[in-house]
């Protein structure tokens, strides 16, 4: 009986299973294969990591091969086992928990590790690198306790890592050491263009800062106390530079760069220089029955930490695995695409220039668009651009085949769409390549393979493209081009991916489908919900059934059933809990006024129950903080004031300044409009936290222009604009529509929340809301249809009717008191 050889392969990645995928398609049953990955997951796409960190994709999302793949092709697989030695006389490779395996060939595909710069500091708490899905995960709990971050390196994977820290709530600032950002891919003007576009959403820089030091808070008893950190160890504070300023920050990402992972190989004595010293075939010079392919490899000198040149090498790799005796790697040419969501940039080649090259070049900072084509003997060498991509592929394509591009060099900066395979204008991009043009630069996958999968398999859909060929599977770059091919193809049967995500993991229902359903199918409750969209989880997650339960008591105010088990802590506690787990409460003062009655409670509350800190807030309130769970019902009872509602998805407040009553400036009276408004909608539920303003004239000092609703009195009336938020990025509020009375101010107000309430997404600003349905869609809505505007504001008035206050009428409010009892030990 013939025995199978052995292939054993060291690493679990992205450019290793690519490998093992290539091998099963030409050499099927051919190895008896075992499989060792030092992380406890099957393979994923790790460059998607960065969509996961900015909450567009989940883990799940990004799992390439799931357990069952490797059981369906008979792969022994052992997880969360890092390999320690290979006995290279015996062929046995030893792993970190005893397990062994025989091979008779070996692969190893150990990819690479983060560069960490020697600083002091570098092991504080609180200091990671940006790699994995441990070092994402880690991110991501750490956005939902603290608040800085400092991100150091300004390169592709730092300015991704900071722009997915953003997105969850942080205060983020990269550092970088070079004169811009994305050096190695971009030249000045682009870079800068791009560092602009980040500043508007909210980040912030330090280009040209050599960091000397990290910081650490020195008092590690109260790291422990914050449950941020680990016990006895000291947590990051700050950055430190060499010109002696500081960055606060307590999460700290170094994302300066990778490093070859040639541990294993150096300790079993293989040739390592700037990787594992590879040949044509991927074979180690030291030991022909090794292989070595990825970002561990090194190839006539370079280690490539891109994904097209290493499944490019994983093709080469296989052929010879499998015994074919073809082919030869001789080298890839790479290109750079940004993964921040609405940031267009690409380069490829050489687009620095140089003696003998030609540059054309089209800038308009104005629109946002960069464009530089190098050129040099009549060839493109490189490609530099910003805003306008669409033609990234087509122009790397040049660079990569060489092509002369004499006869098009006229038309070439307006891409190949100008040009059409006729020489017409007017041809879509994908038209106009031919079948032997690559789409898919990660995965080898040309227009040609693209459409025959359409029209022998009966493709319809994005998705079913790429499960079949890989397309836009990894990067996801080409996914525009792709889908252009399959509408091309597949003509009247192409169906369009769906533009909006699921409200989460649990279900396909985005959020306009589970507000519709709910409207049209009468649910009142959150299990019918569940049931009647087909959930695939029963009892739903943290992120939908806060959404679905927001969504039920808005659209059927008095009649769905309120789930407050279905609520944030917060909002069942009916106060802000803080990191080290006491409460802060907030009384409501209308429109920011109080008097020396409420001043004498809050005092006697603050000696009575030892509240350690008292604190005025930015929207006019006073806040009582470190409040401890168990006093919080004695607390409400003894303010014997309204609650603020801080701590929910709700009217916060309605900041005013003294308008005309006090002001010599003052044109309306400020105040009582503020502290009407503030009456009329203080028990509003929202999708999202809504604030207000009233400025009693154009001075605006109650910085009504970046409110959700701000008012500013002028002499004839009131100017009423809506959509600002003052928060990480800063949005103006745009003009809404002037009135002369406090009567229309209301109605007006309480119609756009209204509409906004009825229409927004759970978790969407008024901000985004206007900025999807567009400003034009709004005011049709409340300015030009008068009957309508008038109904909303009804609308508003019913839902809040009764609604009672849960710090004075807890029964009514059903506030479970049952969570405020401590738990005896």
């Amino acid at each position: 009986m013939t025995h199978k050889p052995k292939l054993v392969m060291v690493g679990n990645g992205m450019a290793g299973v690519r490998t093992l995928e290539e091998l099963l398609k030409i050499a099927p049953g051919f190895y008896d294969i075992t499989v060792f990955g030092a992380e406890p997951h099957p393979n994923y796409n790790r460059i998607l990591l960065s969509p996961v960190l900015a909450g567009e994709q989940t883990l799940e999302d990004i799992v390439m091969n799931p357990l069952g793949w490797y059981a369906e092709h008979g792969i022994t697989l052992h997880l969360s086992r890092k390999v320690v030695d290979v006995r290279r006389r015996q062929r046995i490779v030893v792993a970190d928990d005893g397990t062994e395996a025989a091979y008779d060939r070996l692969l190893i595909a150990t990819g690479s590790v983060p560069f960490i710069p020697p600083l002091p500091g570098r092991d504080l708490d609180g200091v990671i690198a940006y790699r994995d899905i441990a070092d994402t995960q880690t991110m991501i709990e750490a956005a939902k306790t603290h608040r800085h971050a400092v991100v150091i390196g300004g390169g592709l994977l730092g300015l991704e890592a900071a722009n997915g820290l953003m997105r969850r709530g942080m205060s983020v600032t990269v550092v970088h050491i070079a004169p811009w950002l994305m050096d190695r891919q971009l030249d000045e003007t682009a870079a800068r263009m791009l560092q602009k576009s980040l500043e508007e959403r909210g980040l912030r820089f330090r280009i040209g800062a050599q960091t000397t030091a990290l910081v650490g808070d020195t008092d590690a008893a109260l790291v422990d106390a914050s449950g941020a950190g680990e016990p006895g160890r000291a947590r990051v504070r700050a950055v430190r530079f060499a010109d002696g300023s500081e960055e606060a920050a307590d999460l700290v990402v170094m994302a300066a760069g990778i490093r070859p992972n040639v541990e294993l190989a150096e300790r079993i004595g293989l040739h390592c220089d700037r990787g594992i010293v590879v040949t044509d075939t991927l074979q180690t010079i030291t030991d022909a029955r090794i292989y070595a392919v990825g970002e561990c490899a090194a190839h006539r000198g370079v280690a490539y930490g891109l994904v097209a040149p290493l499944f490019e090498q994983a093709k080469v790799c296989a052929t010879h695995l499998g015994e074919f005796g073809i082919g030869r790697y001789l080298g890839s040419q790479t290109s750079t695409k940004l993964k921040v969501t609405g940031i267009d940039l690409f380069s490829a080649g050489n687009f620095a220039g140089g003696e003998g090259t030609e540059e054309i070049v089209l800038s308009d900072p104005y629109n946002s668009v960069y464009k530089k084509l190098v050129v040099k003997d009549d060839k493109l060498i490189g490609a530099c651009l910003y805003g306008d991509t669409a033609d990234g592929s087509w122009y790397f394509d040049l660079v990569r085949e060489g092509k002369d591009i004499a006869s098009i060099r006229d038309h070439l900066m307006f891409g190949q769409q100008h040009l059409g395979d006729t020489g017409h204008a007017g041809n879509s991009r994908a038209s106009a390549m031919p079948d032997s043009a690559e789409v898919c630069g990660c995965n080898g996958v040309s227009k040609g393979t693209i459409v025959k999968a359409i029209r022998e398999q009966g493709l319809f859909t994005i998705d079913e493209v790429r499960k079949c060929t890989k397309a836009s599977g990894s990067c996801g770059s080409c996914t525009g081009l792709v889908e252009q091919i399959l509408m091309a193809t597949a003509g009247a049967g192409y169906t369009a991916a769906p533009k909006l995500k699921p409200v989460c993991g649990c279900t396909d229902a985005n959020h306009q489908q589970v507000r519709d359903a709910i409207r049209e199918r009468r649910l009142l409750t959150v299990a019918s919900v569940y049931e009647q969209l087909g959930w695939r989880t029963p009892n739903g997650c943290a992120s939908c059934r806060p959404a679905v339960n927001y969504y039920l008591i808005s659209t059927w105010p008095h009649e769905a059933q309120d789930d407050p088990q279905s609520r944030f802590i917060n909002e069942r506690a009916h106060a802000n809990i803080q990191k080290n787990g006491t409460f802060s409460v907030v009384p409501r003062m209308w429109a920011g006024e109080t008097s020396a009655s409420e001043l004498r409670r809050i005092a006697d509350v603050v000696d009575k129950y030892a509240i350690p800190t008292v604190k005025v807030t930015g929207g006019q309130r006073i806040d009582l903080l470190g409040v401890r769970k168990e006093d919080l019902p004695a607390v409400w009872k003894d303010l014997g004031m309204p609650s603020g509602h801080a701590y929910g998805k709700t009217l916060r407040t309605v900041k005013t300044c003294v308008g005309s009553e006090w002001c010599r400036f003052g044109t309306q009276d400020s105040t009582r409009m503020g502290k009407e408004l503030e009456r009329a909608l203080w028990r509003m539920a929202a999708p999202h936290k809504v604030k207000l303003a009233v400025s009693g004239c154009p001075r605006n000092c109650a910085e009504s222009g970046i409110k959700d609703v701000g008012v500013i009195g002028v002499d004839s009336g009131w100017e009423i604009y809506v959509a600002g938020n003052g928060g990480i990025k800063t949005d103006v509020a745009q003009f809404f529509c002037k009135v002369k009375t406090h009567e229309e101010v209301l109605e007006v107000a309480a119609a756009f929340l209204q509409l906004y309430r009825e229409e927004g997404w759970y978790l969407e600003r008024t901000v985004h809301y206007v900025g999807r349905v567009g400003l034009d869609h709004v005011k049709a809505k409340v300015l030009d249809d008068a009957a309508n505007r008038r109904a909303l504001a009804e609308r508003l008035a019913f839902a809040l009717d009764g609604v009672p206050d849960p710090w004075v009428e807890h029964e009514q409010a059903k506030v479970d008191l049952r969570q405020f009892e401590a738990i005896a030990l």
